[in-house]
């Protein structure tokens, strides 16, 4: 099967005019044959801008897929569906859960879903939601709740499930996207909470393969601390994977890292980035 994948939102513009940035992540994977689907929607402010300016006919998308219940990747939802109509829309039995930021001041942002099952369903989100690794088309696949097994990706320590940061939230529902092609697998993450090496690492267990051939999407390294983001771009390295196409939660030191280490395969994951494979 041969794919287009295409970054719709992210936190900075390519050179294609008009396009718009925000802090979010989508990515439209449209295959050689069969229906496109959509990877997150960003925050809401440019997915349908953008695939205008784009001309992607947001229209044609069959699935939604969300990597996981956070503003910036799930915003967009009900302006898409609003403008597109209902969809089937897939993701982790715990997108709904309420999350917040609590910063050292002590104020508590809510980063959760902004609207509510109710209101996306009224909508037309049909929801369906599991833990499991599961095929959404041919050659397409979910990779489900990712184990945590690594000692050195601890995540983000910022985010709880309350405001008075008690409770820890360490962002189970995220999950990754899974594109088998002919020159091996392409992996497309949203914000990747659970950790690259992680999301790796469970993709091999669960497919048999290791043969990844690009990754692209947010690593969350720029929330993490400087150990996580040292030995993952090692083992990224160890991996061989040909294009690191990273970006959003990525951040600059992490980005320049990669830049330093594997100088020919990394590359910036902006608003208009086109991978054909």
């Amino acid at each position: 099967m041969n794919f287009r994948i295409t970054v719709l939102c992210e936190n900075s513009v390519g050179p294609i005019s008009g396009t718009l940035g925000e802090h979010g992540f989508a990515a439209l994977i449209e295959p050689s044959g069969g229906e496109a689907i959509l990877f997150d929607t960003g925050q809401g402010l440019t997915l349908l801008h953008n695939a205008r300016r784009m001309n992607k006919n947001l229209s044609a998308v069959g699935k939604v897929a969300l990597s996981h219940g956070h503003f910036d990747h799930a915003g967009g939802l009900l302006p898409y569906l609003q403008e597109c109509g209902p969809r089937r829309v897939y993701g982790h039995t715990a997108i709904f859960t309420p999350r917040y930021r609590v910063k050292d001041t002590g104020e508590c942002l809510p980063i959760g879903l902004p609207q509510g099952r109710e209101q996306l369903e009224r909508a037309g989100a049909a929801f369906d939601l599991s833990t499991a690794f599961r095929e959404l088309a041919p050659g397409v696949h979910l990779t489900g709740e990712i184990p945590r097994v690594t000692a050195f990706e601890t995540g983000d320590q910022g985010l709880y499930r309350d405001c008075t940061g008690q409770e820890l939230d360490v962002t189970i529902d995220d999950q990754s996207l899974v594109l088998e092609t002919g020159r091996g697998l392409v992996v497309v993450l949203g914000c990747c909470h659970a950790g690259v090496i992680n999301t790796l690492e469970h993709i091999a267990s669960t497919t048999g393969r290791r043969d990844v051939y690009a990754l692209i999407g947010g690593t969350h390294l720029a929330f993490c601390g400087r150990e996580q983001a040292e030995k993952t771009v090692q083992a990224v390295k160890e991996w061989g994977i040909r294009k690191i196409a990273a970006g959003h939660c990525t951040g600059f030191a992490a980005a320049a890292r990669l830049s330093r280490e594997v100088p020919r395969e990394f590359q910036v994951a902006q608003v208009g980035y086109t991978l054909e494979v």
